[in-house]
This record gives structure tokens, sequence and C-alpha cells, in this order.
């Protein structure tokens, strides 16, 4: 059970955990201050996934199994399960999980999605 972010412009049928299309960044993107602390057993990560109207919160562990590599995607996953594409696991939350009206927003392409990534030691 995961939830992704991609930088990829359209989607495969079989991408039902995707929840946004064109991202600015992947995993390899972000700074290495952040990429370490994501790669600690002890840190809490935060993903806050914003549109105009509604935010959606995803706490999920660092692991030190982390390589976050990835360069076009961001994954968090509930199990602890890590690849070159994952951010974070033992999440709360997959896509099945998050507010239904939020996904239906997410549906239409002129929605823009603010990913907001916190890391808490």
């Amino acid at each position: 059970m995961t939830w992704e972010i991609t930088r990829d412009s359209e989607l495969s049928r079989r991408g039902n955990c995707v929840v946004a299309v064109c991202a600015t960044k992947g995993l390899a993107d972000l700074s290495q201050e952040f990429r370490d602390l994501c790669r600690n057993d002890n840190t809490t990560i935060i993903a806050e996934l914003s549109t105009e109207n509604l935010t959606e919160t995803i706490r999920g562990k660092g692991s030190r199994n982390l390589s976050l590599t990835h360069p076009t995607e961001i994954v968090g996953r509930k199990s602890t399960f890590a690849s070159d594409r994952t951010i974070m696991v033992l999440a709360d939350k997959a896509a099945c999980d998050l507010n239904r009206e939020l996904v239906h927003t997410l549906t239409s392409p002129n929605t823009k999605l603010r990913v907001r990534l916190i890391a808490e030691t």
C-alpha cells in the first residue's frame, strides 16, 4: 500500500497509487541535508499535500535503508520495504486512504498540488 508523486506527465492504467503527476522534483532533487535526515530510523517524515482548499497530512518514518535517489518518483509506503523511490516507510496512509474530496479534486488537470515534506528528529 503506497502513495506516489511523479515527474511523469501521464499515468498508466496500473497507476492506482499515483496522487500527482508533473511534479517539479524527484527524490534525487531533494537537498542532501533533508535526505540524510530521512535515512535515520528515528526521524518522522511528514508529507503535507495541499490544494487550494484541502490539505492531507501523511506521517511515516525514516529508515537507514532509504537511498532516496530516484530522479522522477517519490513514494510513501505503509510497509517497511525500501527502494530508490521510497521517501518514508510505515506511512499512516496510502493513496486509498486519502480524503475522497481531495482525490476527486486531483482528477482535474487544472488542479495544482503543493507538497511540503518535513523531517523531524
